[in-house]
């Protein structure tokens, strides 16, 4: 079978309810099968990205009588509208056709959250997408063909397993192991997940309610864990299995595996990110999606002729989606964009993964072979395994690592035997899942189905009730981050209901997460009519945003929050229809605004409304995490700022948002990037899971290097940062200045001394009489050029730092320039003097003097106070708190104390003055001279000598030039021809004028 290249297309969905309300612009455009993205600053070109398909949805559709969207033929991109049906037909039917062939195929869906990935794979209603059509379809081929007389028995089987913070967890079951499922890998088919449920189906109708089943158990499994949905990987795998007589009459199986694989979303990462964090474990949460596309980059290497090693085995996505890669696979990526202005960089991420993922090459083989020679090569192989088994003959192969267990060059004793015991799991294991197969393929399919019916009667009678309750009772459903997790859960109101946490009393609806007390709330009522009120004052009960001081009526559709992670809407069914759900934004939004968060959206910029997002995204986490650290006594409290590039210690760039961390006790405190604070979130979150199971046996005692909470003392931080302009240098003329330090928050914390000086190639520094000042910058073109960078020290810096170092870099350092560390004081004395030389200036060189600039960045330790009394992390969070309990928000509304540009003009008017006293020097010079030519009665001056004299290098030099004016022959009776001149009482007067001005 020949080499088959990934086949990828990108969609582009319509507007959003948000982006809409944010006056969003459209920055995509599709010509073709080319997608081409504007950037919304136009700072770079369009970028040009051609794929198999570039499938416009934006506009140009309308409903028809059914409300199926299709191209509108009066709207001007009507024709070039791509509804559900093209994309069925351009990258369905070939999924399709593989299965019936016997090829592997595998549908990636790939894009950061609410881009509408979700809308091409499954879509809604009769806007179907392609994973409902192709089940539909191929159900529907099935009936035709056993319509037709066709003896063949086909099975096709379903699972849905998700991998969140490499974990894996089977969908289909309502409890997995704690640490997930195990990988396991069989040599002739590749990786899967030990013990996965594999149902058997035979209508669409069963597959739609078990993907709704699996979908339900992800809700409750995210909801208890308080997991991110968007950072989870969900694979939906149908096998297709063709049992029939082969030409000799053999029974045959053809078998095809369909991966249908929706990815994480591809979320903006902070450049800071969360590398050389301590803690590994919160680099978890990425791993997969970070894996994968180290994976696609090899591949893609790989397939222009280089030879790279593809680390599969770097996580537990790319184990799993090996063959669909780089095997036995047919494969197809969808890659959805947003069309807004604020997304730009998720969307150009996206295409730049897409373009990658087009490059890879995959070779797809017929998995078919008579069932006998099947069954044969499974008992051959038990047969050797459990031989080696009971033997002890279980050999490690060497090698580096790169194809599994392998045993590498340098291991000890003790790492070579837990190599060993680790194969003697998997061979032992191998062995079982072959017995699995081999009664599977011996097993009557029938009663294959009958089994899998009576195993989820029980479920299906569950369902059956609650979907009658929805008709009949009201009650409260949950809100999700991601809109398809939305909903899912359910709580019946049919008398008062008790709400809290599993610990103390049972109570009637009981909600899992930090900040649930055992007695939080109370729900009384009957049908028409229902109150929430607070079960202890300490809760945190939200409505609408606002917190709840006295009962209060629920009424349809309110938004209820309980502490800070579990967010509900109340159902009235008598009023209640699907398209009604509020959004989860929405309600973050009306909380975070209620708190005084500014959440207006006029006049913004698109990066001022992105920073925004970022914002609302983030405070429910902070809330979350300061509400772990609160309920574990952790002493560690949370909040968002907003750090300007320059107190980032960058020359520039776009405000980003920071998390502050502070620790109540010991004073330590930190400014984490965002990247970083959600990884450690995520330990956090684990870790209260643990502590939530059984607060009284939990040992509260984690080792420093795996608390998320702990801050280590001897990590460098980055104090405050100057900016230094390099404009003097463009004159020739020195800068000597004491500039602000400023910190994250843009306060003033101290005061750097730095200086640039002109210097000789030896280093000397030249003395004023030198004058090596030139008035116009382009003088210097083509000239050798040598010049010092001083930082003599800082003063005033906070007394809670130690070993304070500074560090900056100019365009021609390959490396920061740093100081030594000084301990012991808060105003170090450095005394750091580097030289430059930049040989034949350019004139790019000259620009770089005149607009360009360097940061200076102080660093230190920080001295860890012991703590004067023991403070508990509730009282303090509490009084940090506004009089709502609401979170205190640093960043609604940060100013800088200390506006950079206002440090920029201080700079460039040190250099102007200094630049007006060289001229007003040479203009003194040039009156003397003047002066000197009337007291010798002469009436007009060679201008040779008013040059000669404005280009003096000193006084020394005009001194010479001035005393030449006796010999010169301008005068009254001189031939004015022989030599220019200038008139003595014109050049005089403006002379003056000029000191004057």
């Amino acid at each position: 079978m020949p080499e088959e290249s990934v086949k990828v297309a990108v969609r582009v969905r319509p507007f959003n309810k948000r982006e809409r309300a944010r006056n969003a612009t459209c920055i995509v455009d599709m010509k073709g099968i080319e997608t081409i993205l504007t950037d919304p600053e136009g700072e770079d070109e369009p970028r040009k990205f051609a794929f198999d398909f570039s499938y416009w949805s934006f506009d140009g559709s309308k409903a028809d009588a059914n409300g199926y969207y299709g191209p509108d033929p009066s709207h001007p991109n009507g024709k070039k509208f791509c509804d559900q049906n093209r994309v069925f037909d351009d990258l369905g039917v070939g999924v399709l056709n593989n299965a019936w062939e016997g090829f592997n195929s595998t549908l990636f869906a790939y894009g950061q959250t609410g881009s509408g990935k979700s809308w091409s794979v499954v879509g809604y209603g009769i806007n179907k997408g392609i994973v409902p059509k192709f089940c539909e379809k191929i159900f529907q081929q099935i009936d035709e063909k056993k319509a037709g007389g066709d003896s063949t028995e086909y099975q096709i089987i379903f699972s849905m397993l998700e991998i969140y913070n490499e974990e894996v967890r089977d969908l289909l079951v309502s409890s997995n192991p704690r640490g997930g499922m195990k990988i396991r890998e069989n040599p002739a088919t590749g990786f899967y997940a030990q013990g996965l449920t594999m149902f058997p189906v035979a209508s669409y109708a069963a597959i739609e309610s078990k993907m709704e089943e699996g979908t339900q158990n992800r809700t409750v499994a995210a909801t208890q864990m308080n997991a991110t949905s968007s950072r989870a990987h969900t694979i939906v795998a149908i096998t297709f299995i063709q049992k029939y007589k082969n030409a000799a009459g053999a029974e045959t199986a053809k078998k095809s595996v369909v991966n249908l694989v929706d990815l994480a979303g591809s979320e903006r990462a902070a450049n800071t990110g969360a590398t050389g964090d301590r803690l590994k474990e919160g680099a978890a949460i990425n791993l997969s999606l970070s894996s994968l596309g180290n994976c696609i980059a090899a591949l893609a290497d790989n397939s222009n002729g280089k030879k790279v090693r593809v680390p599969f085995r770097d996580s537990v996505l790319t184990k799993l989606l090996k063959n669909a890669l780089g095997g036995n696979s047919k494969t197809v990526m969808i890659a959805a964009i947003s069309p807004a202005d604020i997304n730009y960089e998720e969307s150009l991420s996206t295409l730049r993964y897409a373009d990658r993922a087009k490059q890879i090459k995959t070779v797809a083989v017929v998995n078919e072979d008579p069932t006998e020679k099947l069954i044969r090569e499974l008992q051959e192989e038990n047969d050797r395994l459990k031989e080696m088994l009971e033997s002890g003959g279980v050999e490690i192969p060497e090698g580096n690592g790169e194809h599994g267990i392998e045993k590498q060059e340098g291991m000890s004793k003790a790492d070579v035997d837990a190599l060993k015991k680790e194969l003697e799991e998997e061979y032992a294991e191998a062995l079982e899942e072959n017995k699995r197969k081999m009664a599977e393929m011996q097993k009557n399919y029938d009663e294959m189905l009958k089994e899998a019916e009576e195993s989820d009667a029980p479920k299906a009678a569950v369902k059956a009730s609650d979907d009658e309750k929805k008709k009949s009772q009201n009650y409260l459903t949950n809100l999700n981050m991601d809109p398809a997790l939305s909903g899912y859960i359910k709580h019946f109101l049919e008398g008062d209901k008790t709400i809290g946490n599993k610990r103390g009393e049972t109570s009637s609806i009981c909600l899992p997460g930090p900040s649930i007390l055992e007695k939080h709330a109370l729900i009384t009522g009957e049908t028409g009519s229902w109150t929430l009120e607070k079960s202890s004052e300490a809760a945190r009960l939200l409505v609408n945003g606002e917190p709840v001081q006295e009962p209060t009526k629920l009424n349809h559709l309110d938004r209820i929050m309980f502490g800070t992670t579990q967010l509900y809407v109340f159902i009235d069914h008598t009023k209640y229809k699907p398209e009604d759900l509020p959004e989860y934004a929405d309600a973050m939004e009306e909380i975070a605004k209620s708190a005084g968060f500014d959440t207006n959206d006029e006049e913004k910029s698109p990066a001022e409304m992105l920073l925004k997002e970022d914002v609302l995204e983030i405070l429910p986490s902070i809330e979350e995490a300061n509400s772990i650290s609160e309920e574990m006594d952790k002493k560690v409290t949370f909040e968002a700022v907003i750090v300007s590039a320059e107190s980032r210690g960058e020359v520039s760039g776009k405000p980003e948002l920071f998390v502050l961390v502070k620790n109540i006790e010991t004073g330590l405190q930190y400014y984490w990037p965002r990247e970083k604070f959600y990884n450690r979130k995520f330990v956090m979150q684990e870790l209260f899971s643990k502590y939530d199971d059984d607060a009284d046996d939990f040992n509260g005692q984690i080792a420093d290097e795996k608390d998320p909470f702990t801050m280590n003392p001897k990590e460098d931080v980055h104090i405050g940062s100057l900016k230094v302009y390099l404009q003097s240098l463009a004159y020739n003329i020195e800068l000597t200045e004491q500039l602000d330090i400023i910190d994250y928050q843009s306060e003033q914390i101290g005061v750097c001394n730095v200086e640039i000086y002109p210097c000789t190639a030896k280093g000397k520094i030249f003395k004023p009489e030198d004058d090596v000042f030139v008035d116009d910058p382009r003088q210097l073109i083509g000239q050798d050029f040598h010049f010092k960078v001083k930082i003599s020290g800082a003063r005033g810096l906070p007394k809670r730092y130690n070993e304070i170092y500074a560090e900056y870099r100019l365009k021609s350092d390959a490396d920061p320039v740093r100081t030594k560390a000084i301990a012991g004081t808060s105003n170090p004395d450095w005394r750091l003097e580097k030289q430059y030389h930049f040989p034949n200036l350019t004139e790019e060189d000259i620009k770089y003097f005149e607009s360009g600039c360097f940061m200076v960045k102080i660093f230190g330790k920080q001295n860890a106070g012991a703590a004067a009394r023991k403070l508990d992390t509730k009282k303090e969070l509490r009084k940090k708190k506004a009089a709502r309990g609401q979170v205190a928000v640093a960043a609604n509304s940060v100013k800088k104390k200390i506006d950079p540009d206002n440090m920029k003009l201080q700079q460039n008017a040190v250099v102007a003055q200094t630049r007006n006293k060289k001229l007003n020097k040479r203009l003194e010079w040039l009156k003397d001279l003047l002066r000197e030519a009337n007291s010798r009665s002469k009436k007009k001056v060679p201008t040779r000598l008013i040059i000669a004299i404005l280009e003096a290098k000193n006084y020394k030099e005009a001194k010479r030039i001035i005393a030449s004016i006796g010999k010169s022959k301008g005068g009254e009776h001189s031939d004015s021809d022989s030599e220019d001149e200038v008139d003595i009482e014109k050049a005089e007067a403006q002379s003056c004028a000029c000191l004057v001005s």
